[in-house]
């Protein structure tokens, strides 16, 4: 077990499009923080979860005293402690934002706890953290904010639609886990894609309602242009789903969804924050 492989850090690459729609929104840019609050989240608060979700899925596989099931444990602990120390550069309340947002994942990765039986509840606890409350915490630190934002609209609507886009990625992923712990399979294959559809429909409704509210059309129409090589493959997949469910249910598939997805939404999040800041025209571009 590599402590460098389980800090996944190109799982950073998912949230990446949270950071720059928070970069994209906030009043108040300023470099120091912009670089504070990207090396915190990025480099320390998403990989020390990832370490402790490695090591919490080891447990059963490795006897209690391995020496490296506990160095990721300590190797996360470490990572933890330092992003909260760090965030105290941000403010007290950031700090308290990355430490909720840590212990929230450690929640739903502890494998003695209870919710962790319950494939929804985790399933609810990840979208929502993942996508919600990292795209608040993370626009509170952008713009030097407190807990309050958190239930303004400006920050509840794009939260809550990050969410739901998330939401409906997870079945998808985990479709081809032959585990009856997965909530793809407590619903069946077709359900499972009939569920992600309507998660994405839900979403792609919300960033447009965001875009149409603030007067930003040509973004929408961005949006959605960027959206379709995913709607197309998200098609074309269900459709050899529906032929052949046992055989398209595969990693190959659910590996080109999530490659495609990436690199679709982090080009247009980023393509949002360069627009919606202007910031090129600091460089005169």
């Amino acid at each position: 077990m590599n402590l460098i492989s389980s800090l996944r850090l190109h799982y950073s690459l998912f949230y990446l499009p949270v950071f720059f729609f928070a970069l994209g929104l906030t009043p108040n840019l300023n470099e120091t923080r912009l670089l504070w609050v990207f090396l915190i989240l990025h480099l320390l608060v998403y990989p020390s979860n990832n370490l402790f979700s490695t090591y919490y899925s080891h447990q059963k596989n490795e006897s209690e005293g391995s020496p490296n099931k506990n160095a990721l444990f300590r190797f996360g602990l470490v990572l933890l402690v330092i992003s909260i120390l760090l965030s105290f550069k941000i403010s007290g309340e950031f700090a308290s934002m990355v430490a909720v947002f840590s212990l929230g994942g450690i929640v739903f990765t502890h494998p003695s706890l209870a919710i962790k039986k319950s494939p929804w509840m985790t399933y609810l606890i990840k979208g929502t953290l993942q996508g919600y409350f990292a795209f608040a915490m993370a626009y509170a630190g952008l713009s030097d904010f407190g807990w309050g934002i958190f239930g303004k609209s400006h920050v509840l609507i794009p939260g809550i639609t990050l969410s739901m886009m998330y939401f409906g990625y997870y079945p998808l992923a985990e479709i081809y886990l032959k585990s009856n712990q997965k909530s793809s399979l407590k619903q069946g294959i077709l359900g499972t894609f009939l569920l992600s559809a309507f998660l994405f429909t839900l979403s792609g409704a919300g960033f447009a309602w965001f875009f149409i509210q603030n007067g930003q059309q040509d973004f929408l129409w961005t949006f959605l242009g960027a959206m379709t090589p995913m709607m197309l493959y998200f098609l074309v997949w269900f459709n050899f789903i529906r032929v052949n469910p046992e055989k398209y249910a595969s990693k190959s598939w659910v590996r080109g969804m999530v490659s495609l997805s990436v690199i679709i939404f982090n080009g247009f999040s980023f393509y949002f924050f360069l627009e919606n800041t202007q910031i090129l025209q600091l460089f005169a571009y």
